[in-house]
């Protein structure tokens, strides 16, 4: 197997914090294509103090969409990850995995909920 890529957490961010869905959707960006290509990532979240679900989730949790559970157990090793954090990357999963089963499904109960405007 190939030498994985390792890539810094804090290189999207430009510090600390990991807050901002644009910066996690950077990430995403970088990532995905080598994933496309089968090369293994290791995501290190040395140096990342503050992090919430919607970056981990524009980051991460939309690969889930675009490849196989196994695909990226396989490929992804996430690093410097602290244990809140990792449960709560452990939630942007779980929950990415049941969106993306039937997106139309919560699609529509979130047209019904909040309506078509956001």
């Amino acid at each position: 197997m190939n030498n994985p890529i390792t890539i810094r957490v804090s290189d999207f961010t430009g510090g600390p914090i990991a807050v901002a869905a644009a910066d996690g959707q950077q990430l995403h960006d970088a990532v995905a294509p080598l994933l496309k290509e089968g090369k293994p990532v290791v995501l290190s979240f040395a140096g990342i103090e503050t992090i919430i679900a919607a970056f981990l989730s524009a980051a991460v949790g939309q690969l889930y969409g675009e490849f196989s559970k196994e695909r990226i157990r396989e490929l992804i090793a996430i690093r410097d990850l602290s244990p809140d954090d990792e449960l709560q990357l452990g939630r942007v999963v779980r929950n990415a995995c049941a969106y993306f089963k039937n997106p139309e499904l919560y699609d529509q109960a979130w047209k019904e909920g909040v309506g078509d405007e956001v």
